[in-house]
This record gives C-alpha cells, structure tokens and sequence, in this order.
C-alpha cells in the first residue's frame, strides 16, 4: 500500500507503508493493503505509520516532523491538527494541517 502526507507546505511523507493509523473524527482507525475505498476527515492527533522496515526512508528537513514511536524503527509517527484523508485502490492520501 502506498501512503503520501501532504501539507500545505511540503510532502511529508511518501512510501510504501504495511499499514496506517489514523485519528478520524470518530475515532482512531488502522487500514491495511486492499482495504475498502473511503473518505473521511481527521482530527488533532497522532498518524502511525507502520513500516517493513524503513531503512529506504531519508529523512531531510521536509520529513523532521516524522519520527520513530519510541524506538520501534518500524513504527513512525506524525503529529497532525487536522485533516482528510482518501484510500483507494491502495493508495492513501492524507492532506494535513
């Protein structure tokens, strides 16, 4: 499943991920490959970010906001106000506040 964060800023994140946690408007929710299509909004809170492993991923001054969720380098995670967020045919796209 491929995952890209966006801002209004800078991409913040753009990978192949295992599977992502977000917090939507009614609670936190996990998809994973193949999950159904949808749409919804976010509220303030954490995205985590599951990784196989993310020795391809470079971090650079766009993507200091992403990080490693207590030291499990295969976890990472990204603070946001708000947000949307699509998923389809595999893809998910956050655009974050």
């Amino acid at each position: 499943m491929y995952l890209e964060i966006v801002s209004p800023e800078a991409t913040l994140f753009s990978s192949e991920v295992d599977s992502v946690v977000v917090p939507g408007i009614n609670g936190e929710f996990e998809m994973l490959k193949d999950h159904a299509p949808i749409v919804s909004l976010l509220k303030e809170g954490t995205i985590k970010i599951k990784t196989h492993t993310q020795s391809h991923l470079v971090f650079d001054e766009l993507h200091a906001e992403v990080t490693p969720h207590n030291d499990d380098q295969k976890v990472l995670t990204l603070k946001i106000k708000s947000g949307t967020l699509e998923m389809k045919d595999n893809k998910v796209i956050v655009l974050a506040d």
